[in-house]
């Protein structure tokens, strides 16, 4: 499934992903192929995606996540620490 994540000034990724770990704000919660669609708000935490080669995690300082027909759309306030 795709992923973009991006913050107000820049992309910060976006490429094909097996799974992605989300800080919502009701708790975290993990995003699989053909999951149900689905908008929620994050909290700041951790963002984590599992491609077929690797592991990568960004700390996020908020935003809005939005799953729809295998594409995931991150809209992030900041990404912390970079």
């Amino acid at each position: 499934m795709q992923i973009d994540i991006i913050t107000p000034d820049h992309t910060v990724f976006s490429g094909d992903v097996v799974s992605a770990t989300f800080p919502g704000t009701k708790g975290s919660f993990q995003v699989l192929n053909n999951h149900a669609p689905l908008i929620s708000t994050l909290e700041r935490g951790q963002i984590k995606v599992r491609t077929n080669q690797d592991e990568k995690s960004w700390e996020v300082d908020g935003g809005v996540v939005e799953v729809l027909n295998n594409k995931i759309t991150v809209l992030a306030e900041a990404i912390l620490g970079k």
